[in-house]
């Protein structure tokens, strides 16, 4: 299946024959930044995550981005309202706990480690070793739509470190910074 390019018509993504691996120098070497559309659908990214339902915080991957040495991704979480977590958080006024917010800032960046750094991951997950500067600045609520936006700020000896943002609409929601190990 091909994906249009934000450029007008350039396929950017082939998925199927093609690894992501390839798919992701293809294109960067083309030169093409896809933008505003669904890259990656639900299906695509439940598959690349190592986390699975009921513990998968991203739907879709709707950009991805390398600006010398800043590789970026921004997603899409749709909260529905029929999440379990919202039966006790709070089941009067219900909100997305932040620790999930948090998780689905480090999905996403998982998404980007394995869609620029396959070859260097393949055969190992993300684990969590530390969350920094972490600010929760509006609740999140059933029938929010999420923009996840990742940063790459380092990758040296399997040790990656992200800076994450949410957005709701043009609301910010959530910052912080991530650090995870492949092991």
């Amino acid at each position: 299946q091909e994906f249009p390019a934000g450029d007008g018509g350039q396929g950017c993504f082939q998925i199927g024959d093609v690894g992501f691996g390839d798919c992701f120098a293809k294109l960067l070497g083309d030169g093409v930044i896809c933008e505003g559309i669904i890259l990656l659908g639900a299906e695509v990214v439940h598959d690349l995550l190592p986390q699975k339902d009921p513990f998968a915080f991203v739907d879709e991957v709707n950009s991805l981005d390398v600006v010398e040495g800043k590789d970026a991704l921004t997603a899409t979480k749709y909260v529905l309202g029929t999440e379990d977590y919202f039966k006790g958080h709070f089941p009067t006024e219900p909100i997305m706990p932040g620790v999930l917010q948090v998780e689905a800032m480090a999905q996403a960046g998982c998404l980007l480690a394995a869609l620029k750094y396959e070859k260097e991951i393949e055969g190992k997950r993300p684990a969590f070793m530390g969350v920094d500067g972490c600010r929760f600045r509006r609740p999140v609520k059933p029938g929010d739509v999420l923009t996840l936006k990742v940063v790459l700020e380092k990758f040296r000896r399997g040790i990656m470190v992200f800076s994450g943002e949410i957005y709701c609409g043009e609301d910010a929601v959530c910052s912080a910074t991530l650090t995870a190990a492949m092991v």
